[in-house]
């Protein structure tokens, strides 16, 4: 007689039967904001909705719980954990408009209005962390000698474009700028898919189970460098230097120069991103791309991420051969944006 298999619970019934138990209240409904794929979902309780978090590493939900309840403490820009549950993580809900859909049916105002926003909100939650012993305790993030080469190589994906990598770019420089010291407590990743506006029209960030410490700038070059952040490289500087924070702990001027070289070789990872999901499964919808905040597969944002890396390459010594790389590519995407216009035009 073969052996019965025991039914084994599905990630949702865990997180419905767990949450029951802990808020001793029943889930009227469930939805999953990031698509059904995603570690999270929405719980509608009788008196409030909640995010339940189940992520396939354990640790990085413990670490996310205890970076939250520390930080919640000094800021309100980020959601309230409301307890850790085995490998469940319960906090409370920021809202369902996120930031990356806001901007993009936004006014050219309002874009700018939620810039500063974002931008604040970050220096925030670093002016935050810098108020707790997070710094003693968080793991060290791309400092190994491997990783900032791997970086900063990743420029050879471009060097086919623009008559190859300059004999004027001074790789060793560019490594010794990127191992830098690990001073400031990062979220990591701020891409405008992870912030979202509630009903109090505060907006916050969420998913900080990467967090870590580095430099800082890297938060705010994940939101420039986002793909699908439909604001200009120069007026976002400008929004960055109407918000930087003196107390900081590193002048404007250096704070600038490291965010520039960073973004140039940031820039370079979305760019080999996209491209190599366009190859798996050619070019996607902005739409479905902001819907589901997937990586920005549209020509229209390959060349965003090259306007970007043509700015900010431009404004350090370090990283300015590579601006002709990256304008060469710009003028590549647009080319391939045409063309897929032209495409969508003829199949109406």
């Amino acid at each position: 007689m073969a052996k019965s298999k025991s039914k084994r619970k599905s990630p949702k019934r865990q997180i419905i039967e767990c949450a029951e138990q802990h808020f001793g209240q029943t889930v009227e409904r469930v939805s999953t904001p990031g698509g059904e794929s995603r570690s999270s979902m929405r719980l509608y309780l009788p008196d409030r909705v909640v995010i339940a978090t189940l992520r396939p590493n354990f640790r990085r939900t413990h670490l996310e719980a205890f970076v939250l309840e520390k930080l919640s403490a000094h800021c309100a820009d980020l959601p309230e954990c409301l307890g850790v549950v085995g490998k469940i993580m319960f906090q409370s809900d920021v809202g369902k408009r996120r930031l990356n859909m806001e901007i993009a049916e936004a006014s050219p105002e309002r874009r700018l209005d939620l810039s500063t926003e974002a931008i604040e909100s970050i220096f925030r939650i670093h002016a935050a962390a810098r108020k707790t012993e997070l710094h003693t305790m968080m793991p060290h993030l791309g400092l190994n000698r491997e990783w900032v080469m791997n970086f900063v190589d990743a420029i050879d994906f471009l060097k086919d474009l623009g008559g190859g990598i300059s004999d004027k770019f001074d790789r060793i420089a560019a490594y010794e700028t990127i191992a830098t010291e690990p001073r400031q407590f990062l979220k990591w990743d701020c891409r405008s898919g992870n912030a979202a506006i509630g009903a109090d029209e505060k907006l916050r960030w969420f998913d900080f189970e990467y967090a870590g410490m580095r430099h800082g700038a890297e938060d705010v070059a994940w939101l420039i460098g986002d793909e699908a952040w439909p604001v200009a490289p120069q007026k976002m500087l400008d929004v960055l230097n109407d918000a930087f924070d003196p107390d900081y702990g590193v002048t404007r001027q250096d704070y600038m120069e490291y965010l520039s070289v960073y973004l140039t070789f940031h820039c370079v990872q979305r760019l080999k991103l996209i491209s190599k999901e366009s190859k798996k499964r050619g070019w996607l919808s902005k739409e479905k791309i902001r819907k589901y905040d997937d990586a920005g597969v549209h020509p229209d944002f390959a060349a965003q991420m090259c306007r970007v890396g043509a700015f900010y390459s431009a404004r350090s010594p370090i990283t300015k051969p590579l601006t002709r790389n990256f304008l060469a590519a710009l003028h590549g995407f647009i080319h391939v944006g045409k063309q897929q216009a032209q495409a969508s035009v003829r199949d109406l």
